[in-house]
């Protein structure tokens, strides 16, 4: 067992195929730690896998423990069996809040695992704070992105929330810290909820939540996202878009940016033919530098722009192309 006083603050930390961790896994430990002092409250990270080697990486990021649920069923991301060994874990210890990353797999633990500790989740916060003695608000965007809601859980506990991908900064490593311990659950094969099967994935999946340059097209665009990717390439970015050039089939959906989609923090941000709603500059709201091209100078999305340039967008990506040797 974990030695963490009733009350600590959990998280979460999802491991991919490979055995690296998910991103936001680290993202939320460096608000968790930050949250857990100003709690006054031990910081815990429980991971889930088949093997015992994760917590080296995990003590980087300064919990003041490091909880490994390892187990032959536990290899691949299953949410009945995940779920299982973890509630079992969170009635032994009782923490206040379990904070998880609202990834695919995240999504579908933190529900199961809502059901199983009867406690309430706040899904997808874009944000999170501290209310009185040790209530946590998880702010979400509604109403198509027209205002933002505080959520709480005043009663049950833990208190759980999903935190988008890109929504805090990467925390810096620093020297290992924490103690490890390490758990065998009780598991059979009833606690296993999926059959796997083999298969080739079709294509490589991206990852905008790390890239330092993004092109980003939209409507006005018109469906011409080939010279836009040539340009990403030169300037060794990725190339993303607004809902309406994913809706029309013109990119793909997992390079969506904006409240859902893909929370973006790169350190430059080139948007071309984009109107500018909430609903998308909610997903570049931690850019370094952005730039906007447009033919409307009245476009919402130059309230947004570090630099802005009213005209037609071919001649922009022409120019820069030209200027880079790429034309």
């Amino acid at each position: 067992m974990v030695a963490t006083d009733e009350g600590g603050l959990w998280v979460y930390a999802e491991r991919r195929n490979d055995g690296s961790f998910t991103p936001v896994s680290l993202e939320i430990l460096g608000k968790a730690r930050e949250l857990a002092r100003k709690l006054s409250v031990e910081l815990t990270v429980v991971t889930v896998g088949a093997d015992g080697h994760a917590a080296a990486e995990l003590r980087k990021y300064g919990p003041d423990h490091v909880l490994e649920l390892v187990h032959p069923l536990l290899a691949r991301h299953d949410g009945k069996a995940y779920a299982t060994a973890i509630a079992a874990e969170v009635h032994k210890a009782h923490p206040s809040t379990l904070l998880l990353g609202a990834t695919r797999n995240g999504q579908d633990l933190a529900g199961r695992l809502a059901v199983q500790l009867r406690t309430g989740l706040t899904a997808h916060v874009t944000s999170l704070e501290l209310e009185g003695k040790d209530q946590l608000v998880g702010w979400v965007p509604g109403f198509g992105g027209g205002i933002e809601a505080g959520i709480t859980c005043p009663v049950k506990r833990p208190q759980m929330v999903t935190v988008r991908p890109g929504v805090f900064p990467l925390p810096a490593e620093g020297p290992p810290v924490g103690d490890v311990t390490t758990v065998t659950p009780h598991l059979s094969e009833k606690d296993v909820g999926m059959h796997r099967v083999s298969f080739e994935p079709k294509g490589s999946s991206i990852d905008l939540t790390r890239a330092d340059v993004i092109i980003v097209g939209g409507r006005g665009t018109g469906g011409n996202f080939g010279r836009i990717e040539e340009l990403a390439h030169a300037l060794g970015g990725e190339v993303g878009a607004t809902r309406v050039a994913t809706d029309a089939g013109w990119v793909d959906r997992d390079r969506m940016i904006g409240q859902t989609g893909v929370i973006t923090r790169p350190k430059l941000v080139l948007v071309l033919g984009v109107s500018g709603a909430v609903q998308f500059t909610v997903g570049i709201e931690g850019a370094g530098t952005v730039v906007a091209v447009n033919r409307d100078p009245q476009a919402p999305i130059f309230d947004h722009a570090d630099l802005g340039i009213v005209g037609d967008l071919a001649p922009v990506v022409e120019s820069l192309l030209r200027a880079l040797g790429e034309a």
